[in-house]
C-alpha cells in the first residue's frame, strides 16, 4: 500500500442491497489503491464475487453466522428469510461481535464502514480505529424517521405523518397507512433488546462520521439538517453508480425485447425481498394488461402462492400471450433498463433500483412497498419531479388496476403535460449524474475527508 492509501474494513447489514452497495463503494476506493477487507457471510461470497472488480485489493473475509433459535439453518441474508424473522438475523449478526473483534485485531484496518451493528463504534474505538456509518438509505429518510428532534421513544402514526419541526421544506409527508407501518417498525425489537430506532440512533451518534451515497445538488439540505441534529460530520460519496455490466443480456430477453418498438415496453421489478399480497399482485398485472402495452414483470410470487401460475389472474396468460411476461427468477435489471425498447420502469423505489433507473431513459412509475421506499418515492415525485407515484387509498394503501394503468399511460403519452415535465426533469438529472468527472470528484473528496479524519 502507498503512503497515502489506507485499509478499510467493511461490515454491512446482511441484506443483498446493503452488501452490493458496500461493494460498489469498495470498488471505487480500490480503484484509487486503497485496500478493502470485506466481512461477509461465508456462503454469500460466491453470489457477489463477480461484482469485485479489484480482487487484488478487495478481500472477502468469511463470517460464520452464529446459531439463533428460530433462525432457519443455512440462512445468511434477508433474501433467505421472510420479513418476520429479519430481527433474528440481526440478533445473529450482533452475536458476531467477538469474531469481528478477532478479525479486526488481525487485519488492523485504519477504519471500519458499518451500518446496523451499533456496537461497532465502541469496538473500533477500543482498537484505535475510526468507525464510519456508511448509510445506504437517503439522508432525507434518516432525518425524517430517526432525527433526535423526535424525542419520543414511542413514535405514533400521528407523529410520523409530518416531518420533525426543523426538517427542510420538502414534499415529504407520509400517508396514514405508511406512518402506521413505520411507527410500528421503528419501535419493535430489531435484534435482541434494542429497537430499530435505538439501534440507528446509537449508530449515528457514536460513529466518527456519517457517509451517504448521494450528491449535495440532490439532497444537500437534508445532509445539513443531519449534521446539525446528529452533531457529526456528514461526508458524501456522490451517486456511486453501479459499474457498467461486462455481461450481455440473455439471448431470450434480447430477442423478446427486440421484437417491440423503441420505448414501448413496461418493465416492472420489485427487488429480491418485496412480496405483494395476492390481490395487489393481481391488480398490478391487470393494470399492465389494461394499458395494452407489452410488459415484462419480474416479481416474486405473492404471499401464500405456491407457484407463479397459480397466482395469475384468471385467463390472464391467454389474454396477454405474446406481449406480457411474468417472471419469478432474477433478471439482469441494469441491462434491461438500458434496452432501447423499454419505455417505462415500475419500481418499488429501493435506492439501488432508483439509481440504476435515473441514469437510463425509461420513465419512472413509483410504487413504494415499505420502509424508506415511501420517502424515496416522495423525493422522486415531489422534490426532483422525475417520476409519478401510483395513487393509493390513504387508509389501507391499496391501489387498483386503473390507478396503475393511468400513471403508465400518462408517462408514456408524449402529449401529456405531466409526462413532459417528468421527462424534462429526468433528462436534466440523468445528464447531471452522468456528467464527466462528477463521480470522481465526489469519491476523491471523500478520500480527502477520510484522510483528515484519520489524522485527527
Amino acid at each position: 500500500m502507498g503512503v497515502n492509501t489506507f485499509h478499510i474494513a467493511m461490515y454491512p447489514w446482511f441484506a443483498l442491497g446493503h452488501l452490493t452497495s458496500y461493494l460498489h463503494i469498495s470498488n471505487k476506493l480500490a480503484e484509487r489503491g486503497h485496500k478493502i477487507s470485506f466481512l461477509m457471510p461465508r456462503n454469500t461470497i460466491p453470489k457477489l464475487e463477480h461484482f469485485n472488480l479489484h480482487p487484488d485489493l478487495i478481500s472477502f473475509i468469511p463470517i460464520t453466522i452464529p446459531h439463533v433459535d428460530g433462525l432457519p439453518t443455512g440462512s445468511e441474508t434477508t433474501a433467505d428469510l421472510p420479513f418476520s424473522v429479519h430481527s433474528l438475523l440481526m440478533t445473529a449478526m450482533d452475536l458476531t461481535e467477538p469474531a469481528i473483534e478477532v478479525s479486526l485485531r488481525e487485519l488492523r484496518p485504519h477504519m471500519v464502514f458499518f451500518d446496523f451493528t451499533y456496537w461497532l463504534p465502541a469496538l473500533a474505538s477500543r482498537l484505535g480505529m475510526k468507525a464510519l456509518h456508511y448509510c445506504t438509505i437517503s439522508p432525507a429518510t434518516v432525518g425524517y424517521l430517526i432525527s433526535p428532534e423526535r424525542k419520543l421513544h414511542l413514535l405514533t402514526e400521528a407523529d410520523l405523518r409530518d416531518p420533525p419541526p426543523n426538517f427542510p421544506p420538502s414534499a415529504i409527508r407520509l400517508q396514514p397507512h405508511e406512518a402506521r407501518g413505520l411507527a410500528t417498525a421503528t419501535i419493535k425489537d430489531y435484534g435482541k433488546g434494542v429497537s430499530f430506532r435505538q439501534r440507528q440512533l446509537i449508530s449515528f451518534t457514536s460513529c466518527d462520521a456519517i457517509v451517504f451515497k448521494t450528491c449535495r445538488e440532490m439532497e444537500g439540505p437534508y445532509c445539513e439538517y443531519l449534521e446539525n441534529q446528529m452533531r457529526k460530520q456528514v461526508f458524501l460519496a456522490g451517486p456511486v453508480l453501479p459499474d457498467i455490466p461486462t455481461s450481455t443480456l440473455e439471448s431470450k430477453w434480447e430477442s423478446w425485447l427486440g421484437s417491440f418498438k423503441s420505448k414501448t415496453v413496461i418493465f416492472c421489478a420489485f427487488g429480491s425481498e418485496c412480496i405483494l399480497k395476492s390481490n395487489q399482485f393481481q391488480e398490478l398485472l391487470l393494470g399492465f394488461e389494461l394499458t395494452g402495452m407489452p410488459f415484462l414483470a419480474a416479481l416474486k410470487p405473492p404471499v401464500g402462492a405456491e407457484t407463479m401460475e397459480s397466482a395469475l389472474p384468471e385467463g390472464f396468460q391467454e389474454r396477454t400471450k405474446g406481449r406480457g411476461v411474468v417472471q419469478g427468477d432474477w433478471v439482469q435489471q441494469q441491462l434491461i433498463l438500458s434496452h432501447s425498447s423499454v419505455g417505462c420502469f415500475v419500481t418499488h423505489c429501493g435506492s439501488g433500483s432508483l439509481t440504476e433507473a435515473m441514469v437510463n431513459e425509461c420513465q419512472l412509475v413509483l410504487l413504494p412497498h415499505a420502509g424508506d421506499q415511501f420517502i424515496n418515492a416522495r423525493i422522486m415525485s415531489g422534490d426532483l419531479k422525475v417520476g409519478v407515484e401510483v395513487k393509493r387509498s390513504g387508509e389501507d394503501g391499496l391501489f387498483t388496476k386503473e390507478d396503475v394503468c393511468k400513471v403508465v399511460r400518462t408517462l408514456m403519452d408524449s402529449d401529456s403535460e405531466v409526462g413532459q415535465v417528468v421527462r424534462t426533469n429526468h433528462a436534466k438529472w440523468r445528464e447531471f449524474l452522468l456528467s464527466k468527472g462528477l463521480e470522481n470528484s465526489y469519491v476523491d473528496d471523500l478520500v480527502q475527508k477520510l484522510h483528515s479524519l484519520f489524522k485527527s
